[in-house]
């Protein structure tokens, strides 16, 4: 379980080393989950080569283990807004605004989506 662990962390660490020494605007985070993805990608077709904590579930377990107790990881985040009121109070209008056209438009588009989607799967009106 510390290998895999380890290795989650490992890759979390060099996509933030990728993202700081490129300046690419991907947060570290998210390169570090396409790097943990291609490295199960490559785990299943190297297959024996792997390390045994890849190869027995081990991995899977620690990343579940990680996602039940995601929401303890909000919890500094929630103490950084609350450290820093002043600032969203300032941007209160902006911020409202922000999140209400974003909103809509994601409720739109879904809408687009759906109609789209059951417009293709519609069956003809003599078919059960």
């Amino acid at each position: 379980m510390l290998l895999s662990l380890g290795l989650i962390l490992l890759c979390q660490l060099i996509g933030e080393a990728i993202a700081r020494g490129t300046g690419i605007a991907v947060p570290g985070p998210v390169i570090g989950l396409v790097l943990c993805v291609l490295l199960l990608a490559t785990r299943d077709r190297i297959g024996r080569l792997a390390p045994v904590e890849l190869r027995d579930g081990t991995f899977e377990q620690t990343g579940r283990g990680i996602l039940s107790h995601l929401s303890l990881l909000f919890i500094p985040a929630g103490v950084g807004v609350v450290q820093r009121l002043d600032v969203l109070a300032g941007n209160a209008l902006i911020i409202v605004m922000a999140l209400t056209v974003s909103t809509l438009l994601s409720l739109a588009v879904t809408a687009k989506v759906f109609a789209f989607v059951a417009s293709r799967t519609a069956r003809p009106s003599g078919t059960p």
